[in-house]
């Protein structure tokens, strides 16, 4: 990893300050053993889990004061894993998946630069169907940010959640606006799923604004 460039910052979430080490940009690359080339991520898609997206400021930013008590949770695709992060700081019970090679190393650090605990961590990848992920056990939360990037995601990971949630389970996604929430929707619905759409109420924290929604699925 010695050939990439990452930058350290705090990120603010009221009285709340996550540090954390990210790729500087997402022009980055280092695959020297091929091993993210063999799991289906080329050098374009090698960089984009080390920085952090603004779903992923907008989830973090949602779930600051949402209840966690007695809740096992799970954040899917999680990337640099801010929201994670943040969760692990306010003592959750937090697991979190990506298929990135590199994103538990990164994981462990931020955790270690907030004197926070280890992070469970597992390398999934939601998308594939022949992999079971059963033996993660059930969660009564999931959450997920800007993950349905093409069309066959919706029911990809509508199936993956259905692997790992609760019979009674809440799971929110946070969407930039790609064009595919109806159709996850529709997966959600025949998993026995209600849902909720919102706009976030501020995202003065952004750079520019949020076109995208919130998304929160029920089922009782």
């Amino acid at each position: 990893m010695s050939s990439i460039r990452v930058r350290y910052q705090t990120i603010e979430f009221g009285e709340i300050d996550i540090h954390i080490r990210t790729l500087r940009d997402n022009q980055q690359f280092s695959d020297p053993e091929g091993i993210a080339e063999n799991l289906g991520i080329n050098s374009a898609l090698w960089p984009l889990f080390g920085v952090v997206w603004p779903s992923s400021l907008v989830m973090s930013h949602f779930l600051l004061d949402y209840n966690l008590e007695n809740k096992r949770i799970l954040e899917i695709g999680c990337g640099i894993g801010l929201a994670s992060i943040l969760l692990n700081h306010r003592l959750a019970d937090i697991t979190a998946t990506d298929y990135h090679p590199e994103v538990e190393a990164f994981l462990d650090i931020n955790t270690l630069l907030n004197n926070d605990r280890k992070i469970p961590f597992v390398l999934a990848d939601w998308r594939s169907e022949d992999n079971s992920y059963s033996s993660l056990g059930r969660f009564d939360l999931i959450f997920a940010s800007d993950v349905l990037y093409e069309d066959d995601h919706a029911l990809l990971l509508a199936k993956f959640i259905q692997q790992l949630a609760q019979p009674q389970c809440k799971v929110i996604l946070v969407d930039p606006g790609r064009g595919r929430q109806g159709k996850f929707n529709k997966q959600m619905a025949g998993a026995g799923f209600s849902y909720i759409q919102s706009k976030p109420e501020n995202t003065s924290f952004l750079e520019q604004p949020f076109g995208g929604s919130i998304l929160e699925y029920e089922r009782q």
